[in-house]
């Protein structure tokens, strides 16, 4: 029998966002490349649903878990009861016999799932915020875990503002399944998907006011102008950001409606790889902090062979940089970034296929899960 994982994650109530989907995935379907059974936890509570029917999203939930050999999921409502997939004590008994509980943003709340579990490890896939709010006491998110992963890499090092909170990191970069991301040559533009805001507020910390995407985005607005190249983004922008969208759109952004593009993992595959380049810009909090954070989105289209535009977190002390991943953080070192991957196109698609294999391969990272989980 093989050994088996347990992941605690957010998928069935996220459906239109197969960004999102894909985040998560990375780890469900890795776990199972490397030999692992992998059960999914995940809950439906009516707060979560918005406008959609819970049958929708225990149908979105199937159509990307069904039909992937090797892993199983349950659906729990908010008593606990089991409303799909494995019952409860079906997923109890999956936890004890895990190797451990990967709970991802701790997802996972059920008093008893984390009692059974031999071992609870965090996941943290958006360093900063659960550190600062400990620290804040404002939410403990990681209480009742025994170990600490990160994709911050620069979480513990000396240079980054994200607090430790007295805990022991382990810092890992987003993995990528590859054999889910071949190669596409060429595409059209330099794309992103993402949310101008997200979910989350500005927070204020030591006297900093920590940003979000937004806030550095129109730093960068006035790219297109200067260079001979076309943008567009996949924004999840409200509509109470007009002024924001007007602004995008008269300084040269394409925008097109992420639901229309993205809304599920095929969808979004698809529009990474009939992309000719990565553009995207960190959240204003992994910059501040110097997080060390680059995104699961970046390794999908590093994995498909585009090279990736990115503005610097602290990423230099992890990746080579300027070929195949180039960084920036002023407005002209985008412009001088967009001319260089121009320049050698062919060059930069190829690195950045090879740095998704020697770095981001599923087969390679989440091994460390194993080896160290507590450090």
């Amino acid at each position: 029998m093989p050994e088996s994982i347990v992941i605690g994650a957010a998928l069935a109530h996220r459906v239109g966002y197969g960004g999102h989907a894909w985040a998560l995935l990375q780890y469900v379907l890795g776990f199972r490349e490397i030999g692992f059974e992998v059960t999914v936890l995940d809950r439906l509570e009516p707060e979560m649903l918005g406008d959609v029917s819970p049958d929708a999203a225990l149908a979105y939930l199937r159509g990307l878990l069904d039909e992937e050999d090797g892993v199983s999921y349950c659906v729990l409502d908010a008593d606990g009861r089991s409303l799909d997939g494995l019952s409860r004590e079906e997923a109890l008994a999956r936890t004890r016999a895990a190797r451990f509980l990967l709970n991802v943003m701790g997802f996972v709340r059920d008093p008893e799932l984390l009692a059974a579990a031999p071992r609870r490890v965090f996941l943290d896939i958006d360093p900063g915020f659960g550190q600062v709010w400990r620290e804040l006491g404002l939410a403990d998110v990681f209480d009742g875990h025994d170990a600490f992963v990160t994709v911050g890499r620069n979480v513990g090092r000396d240079g980054c503002g994200v607090p430790t909170c007295g805990l022991r990191w382990l810092t890992i970069p987003h993995p990528v399944v590859l054999d889910r991301h071949p190669v596409v040559a060429d595409g059209r533009d330099f794309t992103s998907v993402g949310s101008w805001r997200g979910p989350y507020d500005r927070i204020e910390y030591r006297g900093r006011l920590l940003g979000l995407r937004a806030h550095e985005f129109r730093r960068f607005a006035g790219l297109p102008a200067r260079v001979a190249a076309s943008f567009r983004l996949a924004l999840e922008i409200d509509p109470s950001d007009e002024e924001d969208m007007e602004m995008l759109r008269r300084e040269g952004w394409q925008l097109v409606d992420p639901n229309e593009v993205a809304s599920d993992p095929a969808s979004y595959l698809r529009f990474v790889q009939g992309s000719r380049a990565e553009f995207t810009v960190a959240k204003g909090i992994y910059v501040e902090l110097q997080s060390g954070w680059l995104g699961d989105r970046t390794a999908c289209y590093l994995a498909s062979g585009k090279p990736a535009l990115v503005q610097n977190t602290g990423l230099e002390s992890h990746y080579p940089l300027g070929e195949g991943l180039v960084s920036f953080s002023t407005l002209d070192e985008a412009v001088a970034g967009v001319e260089q991957i121009l320049a050698d196109y062919p060059a930069h698609a190829r690195a950045a296929r090879r740095l998704a294999e020697t770095a981001f391969d599923a087969r390679i990272v989440l091994p460390r899960l194993l080896e160290e989980p507590d450090r």
